[in-house]
Parts: structure tokens; C-alpha cells; sequence
């Protein structure tokens, strides 16, 4: 039986694909006494759901919709997560909750040999996904412009990072107007395109897309998407987000075991889980 359990909870959380990935570096590095789980915890029960994984013995937790913001009432968050607003890895023993997405996409990113420093970045979407990035690609010093369906809440979330992270700078524009602004990267944080809808993309039919632009799609199911099918047609590079999930991940591995994970490792499994349900 696993002496240290880990694990990850949301509502709902099946889906997750967080205990292929982490459990394949357990074996890998032959930390037998290592186990990572899933728990499908109800937002209304969050405070108790917590209190269960501490009083068994967790070292710490992930955390996945709907519950990124909500925790951050019932933990010490640290300075990324308070500038992003949401915490999504928990170290029980310190009883500290910080936030990986940024610095997860910022390596994959590195990892893809996408420069951003100095780079004009197209954001599209405004919510949590969108908050991390952003804060991630500014403090980079990438030059910053978002795109959302609702202006009002792209204003909003650059009105946030200014408040909470001293960002400022970062643009918000119609669709229209970021088709000719130059940009050199394009990065979807929306779930436009997330399997069961492949076809959709948040690149509007009509508008014209950037040729030669390179597109990082937070979306890795399917592996695929739409958008990047679409930069691909225009002379552009596409990257999927699977290297994002397997780096944040890494992240929150170290942080609770003082082990790098191995990362191919942990593609490889999060690849092969996919081809299993069809979706690789």
C-alpha cells in the first residue's frame, strides 16, 4: 500500500488524465510508495472534500475545475496564485496552495522553441486559463493582446493582472482588429475545439487568419485541433497542449517529492492514454 498519496480533485473528474501521467513517473523512477488518485469532490462540500485527503495521510493535491478560485479560501496562497487568482497545486505539509499553468506553458513553450520575449502574443479567451497565461507571457515580456466573445470580460481580466500583479501594458481587440496586428504567436486558452466538438474553432469563419503565424492550442483532445489545422493551411506552425498538461503536472511532482519527473515519460503515457480512448 502507498505510504505518500497525491491526487487530484474537481467535480466532475473522471476525465482527468493526471494519474496516467504522474503514476507513470512513480514507476518509472520506482517510487513504488507513491500513488496519485482522483477525487470527485461537490463544490459545496469543498471545505470537508479537503479535509478528507488531509486527515488520510496526502502529501498534497491538485486541483481542477470548479475549484481553482474557491481553494484559495481555504489555503495560503502564495504570490503566483494570488496574482493569477486561482491555485491548482497543494503542498498539505506547508499548507500552501500555488498556481502551475503559467510556468507549465512558459516551459513548453521553451521546450518547442517558441520565443516570446519581445514577441507580439495573441491571447484568446479571458477566463482562468487565459489569467495564467497572460501573466505568464507579460512577465516573459511578451507584448500582450487578448481577444474574447465578451470584450467586457477581456477588460476585466486585464483590469485584474493590473491590480493583482502590477501587468500592465496588455491590450484587448476584436478579432478583426488582431487579424492585422502582426502577432507572431497565437494561443488558445478557450475550449473552442475540446472533443466532443473538433470542428469548431475560435477563429471565426470570415475572418482572415495570420499566415505563417505559429498557434499554441491549450485544447490537446483531439490532438488536432481545428485552429491549428487552420494556421497549418495558412503556412503557420501548430503546437497542441499536451506538453503544458505534462509540464505543469512536473511542476507539482517536484514540489512533493523533491524528484524531477521524467517528462517523456510522462508524455508518453498522457499519448498513449489518448490513442486508447481514440483521441491521440
Amino acid at each position: 500500500m502507498a505510504r505518500n498519496r497525491v491526487g487530484v480533485i474537481g467535480f466532475p473528474v473522471e476525465h482527468s488524465l493526471s494519474p496516467v501521467m504522474h503514476n507513470a513517473a512513480f514507476a518509472a523512477l520506482c517510487m513504488d510508495d507513491w500513488l496519485y488518485d482522483c477525487m470527485a469532490i461537490p463544490p459545496d462540500i469543498l471545505r470537508l472534500g479537503l479535509r478528507e485527503p488531509m486527515q488520510h495521510g496526502y502529501i498534497g493535491l491538485n486541483v481542477t475545475v470548479p475549484h481553482k478560485e474557491a481553494i484559495m479560501n481555504f489555503v495560503r496562497a502564495d504570490e503566483t496564485a494570488k496574482a493569477i487568482g486561482a491555485v491548482n497545486t497543494v503542498d498539505f505539509r506547508t499548507g500552501i496552495g500555488t498556481n502551475t499553468d503559467a510556468a507549465g506553458l512558459l516551459n513548453d513553450l521553451a521546450a518547442n522553441g517558441i520565443e516570446i520575449a519581445d514577441r507580439r502574443v495573441l491571447v484568446l479567451g479571458a477566463g482562468g486559463a487565459a489569467r495564467a497565461a497572460v501573466y505568464g507571457l507579460a512577465r516573459a515580456g511578451a507584448d500582450v493582446a487578448i481577444v474574447n466573445r465578451t470584450m467586457k470580460r477581456a477588460r476585466r481580466l486585464v483590469e485584474q493582472l493590473r491590480y493583482t500583479a502590477d501587468i500592465d501594458g496588455a491590450q484587448v481587440m476584436t478579432l478583426d482588429e488582431a487579424a492585422t496586428w502582426g502577432m507572431s504567436l497565437i494561443i488558445n486558452c478557450t475550449s473552442v475545439g475540446l472533443h466532443p466538438h473538433p470542428t469548431q474553432s475560435p477563429w471565426i469563419f470570415g475572418v482572415p487568419f495570420p499566415a505563417g503565424v505559429t498557434v499554441y492550442d491549450m485544447v490537446y483532445r483531439p490532438a488536432n485541433t481545428a485552429l491549428m489545422q487552420q494556421c497549418v493551411a495558412h503556412g503557420g506552425r501548430a503546437v497542441g497542449g499536451l506538453g503544458m498538461l505534462a509540464r505543469q503536472g512536473a511542476i507539482a511532482f517536484e514540489l512533493w517529492t523533491g524528484v524531477e519527473p521524467p517528462i517523456e515519460v510522462m508524455l508518453a503515457a498522457l499519448r498513449g492514454a489518448l490513442e486508447e480512448k481514440g483521441e491521440g
